[in-house]
């Protein structure tokens, strides 16, 4: 580890303080979720644990995410920029990222003016909340925590999720058939608010299913890149 750790330092260029600035993004949907320093230390114990940590420039000392909070920020991958001054790294937050709660720090918009025109630059301060797949990621996380027997959702101790694993694929399979029937009767002439509803039931028993089988929602996404710019009918006519 400090050799290979080494020879990545090495290719780096921090400033004269010894630190590189780490943007971090999510690490499912590349939404930048906040920066802070790394020196050597820090990425050495980013790197070991898989917890995202940083160099506190206030208080001079290391500073892993979420130490006191809970809110880590669990380690995907790390690219070092052509100048070497700076790393992108991916993250799955366990809980806001930021110290107000937000998702991600960066929550403030700048609201332009239109080119040429005179008006004050105006600061729009919303958190826009996790992105659909950040909402999915949650989810999958609960239902491989519920597969695995912990946690639960239920005052008594039971678990959904447990239920339909534990009544196999067949029972599985009956719950998918009958959201797909729900949602295609939404789809035909109720609310819009059915229709959401249904087809996040859909998916929910969708992804139970997938972790009946020990699946990932990732072997779905791969699947959809390698189609993305091929035709559906090409496709179709290719299986």
């Amino acid at each position: 580890m400090s050799e290979s750790l080494d020879a990545l330092w090495s290719t780096l260029a921090p400033d004269a303080a010894g630190l590189v600035a780490a943007i971090v993004v999510h690490a499912h949907d590349d939404r930048v979720l906040m920066l802070g320093y790394m020196n050597r230390d820090a990425l050495a114990a980013t790197l070991a644990t898989r917890k995202v940590t940083f160099f506190s420039r206030s208080k001079q000392r290391l500073w892993q995410k979420g130490e006191t909070s809970g809110h880590t920020l669990e380690l995907a991958s790390i690219r070092v920029d052509c100048d070497g001054d700076a790393l992108l790294v991916q993250a799955t937050p366990r809980g806001p990222t930021c110290h107000t709660q937000a998702s991600s720090c960066f929550f403030k918009l700048v609201e332009l003016p239109p080119p040429g025109a005179h008006e004050p630059v105006s600061i729009k301060g919303e958190d826009d909340g996790p992105r659909p797949n950040a909402a999915i990621d949650s989810l999958w996380r609960t239902i491989l925590d519920r597969k695995a027997g912990r946690g639960m959702t239920n005052p008594e101790g039971r678990s959904y999720v447990r239920s339909l694993l534990d009544k196999g694929v067949d029972k599985i399979n009956e719950k998918l058939r009958e959201e797909a029937g729900e949602l295609c009767d939404a789809l035909a002439g109720e609310t819009d608010e059915r229709v959401v509803n249904e087809a996040a039931d859909l998916l929910f028993h969708a992804l139970v299913g997938l972790a009946a089988r020990g699946l990932e929602p990732a072997d779905v996404a791969e699947v959809l890149r390698a189609r993305h710019g091929l035709s559906g009918i090409d496709e179709k006519n290719q299986r």
